[in-house]
C-alpha cells in the first residue's frame, strides 16, 4: 500500500473547518487572532484549510480559549480530530478519539454540495419526520428525556435545513430499498405521514425505491452508505476530495481512496439501474401511504 493510499485530509480538513467557524463566530480575523498563538496569518489560514498536517492539542485548546469554545463536547471533539490528522489511515472509525456526541458527519454533510445515499434499512435523519425519529430515539435511548427529546428533534430540524432552504441547498440523490416502507416505526399514521413527506420532496431531492422484486443488484448487500462530493472551484478542480460515509452499529467509517470511492459510486449506479424510477418510485410511496391509513 502507497503513501498516497495512507494519505487521509479529512480529519485535518474537518478541524480547520471547525476552528474557522470558530473564529468567525467572534468576529476575528486572521491577522487579529495569529499574533496571540505567536503564528503568521498565512499559517493560521493553512491551518484552516486543513493544509497544516502537524496541529498539536495544546494549539487547539489555545484556540478554543481564544474563541470562548467552552462545550466540553466540542473540545473534546476537535482534540480528537487533531490526533486524527496526525497519523495516517486510508479509514477512520472515530469512535476511539472523538466522543459520541461531537457529530463529525454533520460537519461534512452541511459542507457538502450533492449527496448520494442509499438506505436497505430505515430513513436517514436527512429526511425523517419528528414522530418517526421519536419513534427510534425512544427505544435507542429507553431513559430519555421529554427535553432531550425535543432537543434532539430541534438538531435534526436544523440538519434538514441543508436540502429545504432557498439559498444553494443541498443536491440529493436517495434510493431507499421497499422494506424501509413497510417497517413499522411508530404505528401507521407515523408511517403514512413519513412516507408522504418523502414523496413530497423538493426539487433537489429525487428518490427512488429499490423494490423487493431486484433481489441482490449487486450481489452482497453493501449495507447504507453516503457519497458527499463537496463541489469545484472556479477552475473545475474539486474543493475536496469525495468522502463515503458509512454508519453501523459499531462505529462510523470514512473512506477518501479514490479506489474505494469508485467502488461505492459503481454500486449506487447498479443499485439505481434496479430501482424504480422516480414517477414509480413515488406512486409506490403514495400507494403504501394509503395503505397504512386504511
Amino acid at each position: 500500500m502507497t503513501d498516497e493510499d495512507n494519505a487521509t485530509t479529512l480529519p485535518r480538513r474537518q478541524l480547520g473547518q471547525y476552528l474557522r467557524d470558530g473564529r468567525l463566530a467572534v468576529n476575528l480575523t486572521l491577522e487579529e487572532v495569529a499574533p496571540l498563538m505567536q503564528w503568521s496569518a498565512s499559517k493560521l489560514s493553512r491551518v484552516e484549510q486543513g493544509k497544516s498536517p502537524g496541529v498539536r492539542v495544546v494549539d487547539v485548546e489555545a484556540l478554543c480559549r481564544i474563541y470562548g469554545t467552552d462545550d466540553p463536547a466540542v473540545v473534546a471533539g476537535l482534540v480528537g480530530l487533531a490526533k486524527q490528522s496526525a497519523g495516517k489511515s486510508w479509514w477512520h472509525a472515530f469512535d476511539d478519539v472523538i466522543p459520541g456526541n461531537f457529530d463529525l458527519y454533520v460537519g461534512l454533510e452541511s459542507s457538502a454540495r450533492t449527496l448520494t445515499i442509499f438506505r436497505p434499512d430505515m430513513l436517514s435523519g436527512l429526511f425523517q419526520t419528528p414522530d418517526y425519529a421519536n419513534s427510534f430515539d425512544r427505544i435507542y435511548f429507553p431513559d430519555i428525556a421529554d427535553e432531550e427529546l425535543s432537543r434532539r428533534a430541534q438538531l435534526k430540524a436544523k440538519r434538514q435545513a441543508v436540502i429545504t432552504r432557498k439559498t444553494n441547498p443541498v443536491n440529493v440523490d436517495l434510493i431507499v430499498h421497499e422494506s424501509v416502507l413497510r417497517s413499522m416505526a411508530g404505528g401507521p399514521r407515523v408511517m403514512a405521514e413519513q412516507l408522504n413527506y418523502l414523496a413530497n420532496m423538493p426539487a433537489n431531492v429525487t428518490v427512488r425505491v429499490l423494490p423487493f422484486s431486484a433481489g441482490f443488484p449487486v450481489g452482497i448487500s453493501t449495507g447504507p452508505f453516503t457519497l458527499l462530493d463537496f463541489g469545484q472551484d472556479t477552475k473545475g478542480r474539486d474543493v475536496a476530495p469525495t468522502v463515503v460515509y458509512i454508519e453501523s452499529y459499531a462505529g462510523d467509517m470514512y473512506l477518501e481512496r479514490a479506489k474505494d470511492v469508485a467502488r461505492y459510486r459503481q454500486a449506487y449506479s447498479v443499485i439505481q439501474q434496479s430501482s424504480l424510477d422516480v414517477a414509480s418510485s413515488k406512486r409506490l410511496l403514495r400507494q403504501i401511504v394509503r395503505e397504512y391509513q386504511g
